[in-house]
């Protein structure tokens, strides 16, 4: 009798990790299906796609190039006040600096490289 008892419960533990997988992949599925969501294209041009990453690369640099601009303000400003040469020349190196990365597309755009 105990025998019987041991093969019952062994099938059913298979059978509730059979269902279990069953209902598992079946779920993965169901939610795979629902979970679609469809491809909407910019526009029908793919230069436009391409002219529009390059100005938002372009609007990045800019921002970090006018932070630098700042940077370097503020480091003329401190060299002023505190009569530091090699400081001054430090802040005036990263003001313009700071001036062509914020201008590189205009500047590339007047050589012609863009």
């Amino acid at each position: 009798m105990k025998k019987l008892m041991k093969k019952n419960e062994q099938s059913n533990t298979l059978n509730r990790r059979a269902r279990r997988h069953y209902f598992a992949g079946a779920l993965t599925m169901l939610t795979m299906t629902l979970c679609t969501v469809p491809a909407m294209a910019a526009g029908s041009d793919p230069l436009t796609i391409v002219n529009s990453l390059s100005d938002f690369i372009f609007n990045i640099i800019k921002a970090i190039g006018v932070i630098i601009l700042g940077w370097g303000v503020v480091q003329v400003g401190m060299s002023i006040q505190s009569h530091d040469a090699s400081q001054r020349t430090q802040g005036f190196l990263c003001l313009f600096g700071g001036l062509m990365i914020a201008f590189a597309k205009e500047i590339l755009t007047t050589i012609g490289a863009v």
